[in-house]
């Protein structure tokens, strides 16, 4: 959604609509406009290096070392009484927190022409900050399916015994789809997204990242350095967008030393009295 998008209230509902969505769209992919934007791309790179370095080197040692191990100690697949676990995993599927994150946009997208000024505002910046929430999961996501295809890593015990280094490359099996994990880069990039945005969260959605990517290794689903290399995708993935929106200046701010930090966006409370005032009579 356009931060600012300059729209006639004389047009009618479906006109506003339209400009409303078209903006929101051409605000994603113009130029980078913010001036210190080399600034945050030199400090994101030096992030993600120190982080791809360390993390690379836990998915070897974990390939090498623990992984067989680890499998090992688990439950056996399908095992009756962790049926809460498997209702929790689903909480890390891609496909549904997309279209969580899909449907508030689409409600956020048909509400703001309804609104005017500062209410149509709110919602604006409501919508720009789902915007980023939904493209730093679907982009980390879009990487790591590239990744499952191409490696073809099989999941434990497929072959009929623990083995760590058991590959069918391009193969398109679901059975070799272990490396990376997707719920693991689901969750860890949401979690830095929606920490990006709300800082106060940042504890509570890694204790979320953290839970979901234990649920895959207690399954049987992955092995440890499948769910290590899910997080660093969805990290790197999630820094990646959160750098392409505040080169545009939507959502974030760039600091004289290149951080990037969340603008101040609609309060709860605020949007609370948009959503009351949308039912009004």
């Amino acid at each position: 959604m356009a931060a600012k998008p300059v729209v006639a209230d004389s047009q009618n509902y479906v006109a506003r609509f339209a400009t409303l969505s078209w903006l929101s769209l051409a605000q994603l992919v113009r130029s980078p406009s913010h001036s210190r934007r080399a600034e945050a791309a030199r400090r994101a790179a030096r992030h993600a290096l120190w982080l791809t370095t360390g993390l690379c080197a836990a998915i070897i040692v974990l390939m090498v070392a623990i992984d067989v191990w680890e499998i090992n100690q688990m439950p056996k697949r399908g095992t009756p009484s962790l049926w809460w676990v498997r209702i929790l995993t689903d909480f890390g599927k891609d496909e549904y927190v997309l279209t969580a994150l899909g449907v508030l946009l689409i409600a956020v997208a048909l509400a703001a022409p309804a609104f005017r000024g500062i209410q149509r505002s709110l919602l604006l910046g409501l919508g720009t900050r789902l915007q980023f929430l939904f493209l730093a999961v679907a982009f980390s996501n879009l990487v790591t399916e590239v990744l499952k295809y191409s490696v073809g890593r099989g999941r434990p015990f497929v072959g009929g015994e623990a083995n760590a280094f058991h590959f069918s490359h391009f193969a398109g099996n679901p059975a070799y789809y272990s490396f990376p994990s997707g719920h693991a880069t689901t969750a860890f990039a949401l979690a830095f997204a929606v920490s990006s945005v709300w800082p106060a969260s940042r504890f509570a959605m890694a204790l979320y990242a953290v839970i979901i990517a234990a649920t895959r290794l207690v399954l049987l689903a992955h092995h440890p350095s499948d769910v290590v290399a899910g997080a660093l995708i969805g990290l790197i993935g999630a820094m990646f967008v959160r750098y392409w929106f505040a080169a545009r200046r939507l959502g974030f701010a760039i600091q004289r030393d290149g951080s990037i930090v969340p603008l101040v966006g609609p309060s709860s409370g605020r949007l609370k009295r948009v959503a009351r005032g949308a039912f009004a009579p």
